[in-house]
């Protein structure tokens, strides 16, 4: 299985921004044609949920896939996506097959909210599709959210099991296996004996690559193999991993193999308590005079420095009232940063948190909760800002440029912000070319969307918008 795209994002009920879908795909064979599944998995929160006569709720949403070589559409499909009937917002998710031929696709989706037309999402990506003539063959792993024996035929169901698909490729720490189904083919004609099929768990590191986990299981040569395991990763840390499936024949010799990368979040595994030195009596110590409402306060504005492991630990012990953890863990982050006088360093970022929550706060969020000011905390302040508040064919937005970008050895980086719903203060991340932060190719078709004619090209995986007097957002970026 491959990850097309995944929005993990919170949306409320009652203000929704856009489309929040996860999108992957896997392809197969069958003994005359290969073809392609496309999972479509929707987050409830950020659709609309229309009262029914009997008191309860459903969402509608329109999907356009799309196969395309060059300017050809190879394939097409139009349908409608319903989700249960339901007391409260819910996710829900589809199955789609296209027998394909062999070769290179641009893979699009397009997804519209039907009870809300202005919330939508269009996404697109590159995928192949290639089986071997020769040699033993291997579909793309599926990574699966769940498995169970089928009581009936369906869309979910191959092998009479029925398999919900994960279309997200995170693992986090309420998720204590990690299941995949995979096919062989033709191991009949190209092995003709039994062969061993391995399935490993490798940690990516740095540029470097540890195998922390392996298994072995012998298979009987069949025209097609069927491979459905469960691993324990309760013990596997957090950080990325490929899994790795591979056949072998009895003398080791490799036949196929194929990856998939994930993800995983285990911020509770075997967490040691914070080292303090032990002349340091926390009770005397300056976090001590915080009240619990400052605590939170301070551990939330912290949240852009925090490294991405610790963001989930730092929650759990927000949610659970740990004080005294709190206290600790406040403590032990300011006397790393400064040893000699953990609480000056303490109040000098408190300092500029407050001066940030002032001048971004929107809503009920404090104001380095803001994308504005979650990033003016994670980077400081940019070295430049060209605000655009009544450019006619598109919403307010703010170009920040930093012309020294040492986390991540760059240089002249720039991060574009919009509001799109006109709410004060209520800027979004459009775009930005820092590394590992939001990049949208289509920003600027984003950003002009209620602009007529503003579409440069093909209306779908395009991501320009025609020149004018009133788009000048593409120039402005350029030219900071």
């Amino acid at each position: 299985m491959r990850i097309l795209f995944a929005f993990l994002l919170a949306f409320c009920f009652s203000s929704l921004m856009a489309i929040d879908a996860s999108i992957s795909y896997a392809s197969f064979k069958t003994d005359s044609l290969s073809y392609v599944e496309i999972y479509t998995h929707i987050f409830g929160g950020s659709v609309t949920f229309q009262p029914q006569e009997d008191s309860t709720l459903q969402a509608k949403v329109e999907v356009i896939i799309l196969f395309k070589q060059d300017e050809n559409i190879i394939k097409y499909d139009k349908f409608n996506l319903i989700s249960p009937f339901t007391k409260d917002p819910i996710d829900f998710i589809d199955l789609k097959r296209f027998g394909i031929a062999k070769g290179k696709y641009n893979l699009i989706v397009a997804i519209t909210d039907l009870n809300n037309k202005e919330n939508a999402k269009e996404y697109s990506t590159t995928i192949q599709v290639d089986f071997p003539e020769e040699g033993l063959k291997q579909s793309d792993i599926q990574l699966l959210s769940s498995f169970s024996k089928a009581e009936k035929a369906g869309d979910f169901v191959k092998n009479g099991v029925y398999m919900e698909p994960l279309t997200y490729n995170f693992y986090n720490r309420n998720r204590s296996t990690l299941s995949f189904y995979n096919e062989l083919y033709d191991a009949d004609k190209v092995v003709g004996e039994d062969f061993v099929v391995s399935y490993k768990i490798d940690q990516l590191t740095d540029g470097k690559t540890e195998t922390i986990l392996i298994g072995h299981k012998r298979q009987k040569a069949q025209a097609v193999v069927p491979i459905l395991m469960q691993i324990d990763i309760t013990e596997v840390p957090s950080g990325n991993y490929n899994l790795v499936v591979e056949a072998r024949d009895r003398s080791q010799q490799l036949l196929t193999q194929k990856t998939v990368f994930f993800q995983r979040s285990n911020p509770l595994l075997n967490i040691k308590p914070i080292e303090i030195a032990q002349e340091v009596n926390i009770d005397e110590a300056f976090v001590a005079k915080l009240s619990p409402e400052q605590l939170e306060y301070s551990l939330r504005a912290m949240t852009p420095q925090l490294p991405q492991s610790d963001v989930e630990l730092v929650n759990f012990m927000l949610k659970n009232d740990s004080i005294s953890g709190q206290r600790l863990y406040l403590y032990s982050f300011w006397v790393q940063k400064n040893p000699n006088n953990p609480e000056f360093e303490f109040k000098k970022y408190i300092e500029v948190a407050n001066a940030v929550d002032k001048k971004f706060k929107s809503g009920f969020r404090y104001g380095f909760e803001t994308d504005r000011g979650f990033i003016y905390m994670k980077y400081g302040q940019p070295d430049d800002i060209e605000t655009r508040e009544v450019e006619p064919s598109s919403p307010p937005y703010e170009i920040w440029v930093y012309y020294d970008f040492p986390q991540t050895m760059q240089s002249n980086v720039k991060f574009i912000f919009y509001n799109p719903h006109l709410a004060p203060g209520d800027y979004r991340l459009l775009h930005s070319t820092a590394i590992g932060e939001l990049s949208n190719p289509q920003w600027q078709r984003e950003l002009y969307r209620n602009s007529p004619n503003s579409i440069n090209g093909d209306p779908f995986g395009g991501t320009g918008v025609n020149d004018g007097f009133n788009r000048q957002a593409r120039d402005v970026f350029r030219d900071y």
